[in-house]
């Protein structure tokens, strides 16, 4: 039991470093490299990452910092295993509310653009502001759901000392 509890926490940070390496990635160089071309390239630019991203590395990731995060939790609830337990929630929440934002914001903007037949600066307009700044609200909340795990993993660590 305490290798799976180990290995649930492990996986539970890595595929939530992974999840908020690419938020970060798209808020600090992604978005701002696209935001220097011109409204054609930046809506076809999108169109393409939208259609890329759905892959099963993605899903592996976007889905398993969630599996994995709810794991480590259900096997951190036995009396004197949670320590790490506060951490755990914190970081389940934190990620939670990325999986909000993504389905209530950034899904539905990236459908719209991908469905929109309108001239491309409307397109652009519509979509690359709102999407920018809720992206970065994402990146925030994953990399500080990353801290929590990688705390939990800490206070794990301690215990078992």
């Amino acid at each position: 039991m305490n290798a799976l509890r180990a290995a649930s926490l492990l996986l539970a940070t890595l595929t939530t470093g992974l999840m908020a390496g690419l938020f970060a990635g798209f808020a600090y160089a992604v978005m701002p490299g696209l935001a220097r071309v011109d409204d054609r390239a930046f809506v076809a630019a999108m169109r393409s990452i939208n259609q890329a991203i759905l892959n099963g590395w993605f899903a592996l990731c976007f889905g398993g910092a969630l599996v994995c995060t709810l794991a480590a939790v259900l096997l951190h609830l036995p009396d004197g295993r949670r320590a790490p337990l506060p951490w755990l929630l914190a970081a389940l929440v934190l990620y939670g509310l990325v999986l909000a934002v993504t389905v209530a914001v950034n899904v539905p903007l990236n459908d719209r653009l991908a469905a929109g037949s309108a001239d491309p600066a409307r397109l652009r307009a519509m979509f690359e502001s709102t999407w920018v700044r809720w992206n970065v609200v994402r990146a925030v909340l994953n990399t500080t759901a990353l801290g929590c795990l990688g705390w939990a993993l800490l206070v794990a660590r301690s215990v078992t000392d």
